[in-house]
């Protein structure tokens, strides 16, 4: 909380965050982050379990040599490394452009600051 800003009281501070989460614009927020992230969630969970599918019950399949002693199972192991990568890059992308700047304008409102 910054210097300038007098304390709230409990109840103050719970009837500020009420407002604030009723708000179109944390509604709007919240509705953004939410179609991102569960999709994202889903694809990634997806996958997983499907790598963890196949080591299970399509082992000829995974020890398949592609070249040298590197099988299809090695090359799917490094893609969920891989792929966590790429979902995090796309987050913070994601966060910086479209998530974080309206979620600061909500943080200065409840703090009653300028942005």
């Amino acid at each position: 909380m910054s210097e300038s800003a007098p304390p709230l009281e409990d109840a103050d501070r719970r009837s500020t965050y009420l407002e604030v989460q009723r708000s179109e614009e944390f509604v709007d927020l919240r509705r953004r982050f939410r179609k991102f992230v569960f999709p994202m969630t889903g694809l990634f969970l997806v996958w997983y379990f499907l790598y963890v599918l196949l080591a299970a019950f399509a082992s000829d399949f995974m020890s398949t040599k592609v070249f040298g002693n590197v099988n299809i199972g090695l090359l799917l192991g490094l893609g969920q490394f891989v792929s966590t990568f790429v979902i995090t890059t796309l987050y913070v992308r994601w966060a910086d452009r479209e998530f974080d700047p309206t979620a600061e304008r909500l943080r200065h409102s409840i703090e009653g600051e300028q942005p």
